[in-house]
């Protein structure tokens, strides 16, 4: 990396039962931004997956099974405090790993860590299960309440496109609600990951109540822990693939799962909109992490009167972008995570060509004349023409890209909207009042936001419907997945 990278490889190990150990196993990650070996990351073989499970499932009859829920909170806000304090390395580490701008991972995903977890804290400290009066025959009644007790061991499975925001979106709650957690961060991120296993272990948990695992995911360490009988939960954001395998993987056991899996997302911009509100939102929601973001836009439907204007100022928008090292002034976007993601990324840009899509700007790579060109870099790319059977307007591409069409009338755009396998988050952009009430309503996704993008409340509901996962997280919802709950009923 430019400024921020040390010239010599470290090691990244394990965290078992409280201790950070190696592996016979190992492998190389490499900066995305100009291909540097950055760190040697052990790979964990079964044993050591056996062995992490065995001592978190001890952990639970442990001390951390007797503390009370305040107690735990208070261990989840110094964990916080943890991460806090270790600011500037977990900025570091996160830019490495994915080399994103650095002003991206100190505004979102290192403040978004330090968030999950207190949130998550406050959320179990105050939260209050159901309690109902029951009449019953003789006139006495009865009282039904509900509990909430730890599942299990939970077995979290993140990432690499947002590794630190995304891992303690999981790991926050499961602690919360009492469990014991072995985690697997993706083998293209490993570093905040083990950052954060050094501040939980300094925050004092038990030993085998948070173990971090690296390694790969068909058969090595993903495999390996998804498969294990003694888990009682798997949690996995990623491709849709992927967790349709762990879902196999889990029905063996009827183990729980919840799944945040890809995106295909549209965008309605109405003729009546904002416009330059909209061209910035869908400017952040096109490029943002280099389009590495399951919420990201990849297709924006715009109504006609408008289209032509919004496409030409889409162009000399992405036009000036600055591509570069992710400490450098006013850089806008940073590489893809890795020279295979790339390579899948360029081969959708070039299908779009095979499939007739006219390419408004970028479709390739860009030249820098030094080190970067070694790395991961794609230029940001809009396409138009494409008809809506088109694979590049089904697949995700996971990338700094979007197609952008006209549209006629509002039915129209909604049933374009919701012609996808996907149904994650959409986004509308209108001054119409009615109109943004009723077309977020008609959207077949988990998430719909009107004039505005990746806006979150971490209490509200978070996922997708059909090939975007199953189930939801954020506030109660993440509380009762990650809890057994129980209905105690009291005959008065």
């Amino acid at each position: 990396m430019h400024h921020l990278a040390s010239d010599a490889p470290r090691l990244i190990r394990h965290y078992i039962a409280g201790e950070f150990v190696g592996s016979d196993r190992s492998f190389v990650k490499t900066s995305p931004v100009d291909g540097r070996p950055l760190a040697t990351v052990c790979e964990a073989g079964a044993d050591q997956v056996q062995d992490a499970v065995a001592v978190a499932r001890a952990a639970l009859n442990g001390p951390w099974g007797k503390l009370k829920t305040a107690e735990r909170c208070a261990m989840l806000h110094r964990i916080a405090d943890g991460i806090e304090r270790r600011f500037d390395d977990f900025v570091a580490a996160e830019v490495a790993d994915t080399g994103r701008p650095v002003s991206q991972a100190r505004t979102l995903d290192i403040a978004r860590g330090i968030a999950n977890f207190r949130t998550f804290a406050d959320l179990a400290r105050t939260a209050h299960g159901e309690l109902f009066q029951t009449p019953t025959a003789d006139g006495a009644g009865a009282l039904n309440y509900v509990v909430r007790k730890p599942l299990g061991v939970v077995a979290v499975i993140s990432p690499w496109n947002l590794p630190l925001l995304l891992l303690t979106w999981k790991v926050a709650p499961a602690l919360a609600m009492g469990n014991t957690v072995v985690a697997k961060p993706s083998e293209e991120t490993p570093s905040s990951a083990a950052l954060l296993a050094e501040v939980i272990d300094e925050a004092g948990l038990p030993p085998g109540v948070f173990n971090l695992l690296h390694g790969f995911g068909p058969d090595s360490t993903g495999e390996f822990l998804t498969r294990h009988p003694d888990l009682a939960a798997i949690t996995f954001t990623g491709e849709s693939r992927t967790g349709s395998t762990i879902m196999k993987a889990a029905a063996d056991g009827v183990k729980d799962v919840s799944f945040e899996l890809g995106g295909k997302n549209a965008a309605v911009v109405f003729a009546d909109a904002d416009f330059d509100a909209a061209l910035d939102g869908v400017m952040r929601s096109t490029f943002t992490n280099a389009g590495q973001v399951c919420l990201c836009s990849e297709r924006v439907y715009v109504e006609r009167p408008i289209f032509e204007k919004f496409v030409a100022a889409m162009k000399a928008r992405t036009e000036a972008l600055r591509l570069g090292y992710p400490d450098d002034d006013g850089v806008a976007m940073g590489p893809l995570v890795s020279q295979g993601h790339r390579a899948k990324v360029l081969s959708y840009y070039r299908l779009a060509v095979e499939e007739g899509a006219k390419v408004v700007t970028g479709g390739g790579v860009p030249h820098f004349g030094d080190a970067r060109d070694q790395g991961a870099f794609v230029q940001p790319t809009i396409w138009t023409g494409l008809p809506d059977h088109a694979r590049c307007m089904r697949e995700e591409v996971f990338g700094p890209v979007c197609h952008i069409a006209p549209f006629d009338t509002e039915d129209e755009a909604i049933r374009r909207a919701n012609d996808s396998d996907y149904g994650l988050a959409a986004c509308v952009w209108t001054t119409n009042l009615a109109r943004a009430h009723r077309v977020a309503q008609q959207f077949h996704t988990g998430i719909a936001w009107v004039n505005t993008w990746f806006l979150r409340d971490l209490r509200s509901p978070f996922g997708g419907a059909k090939l975007s996962g199953l189930g939801r997280e954020g506030g109660r919802h993440s509380l009762d997945f990650y809890s057994e709950i129980t209905n105690i009923c009291i005959k008065l």
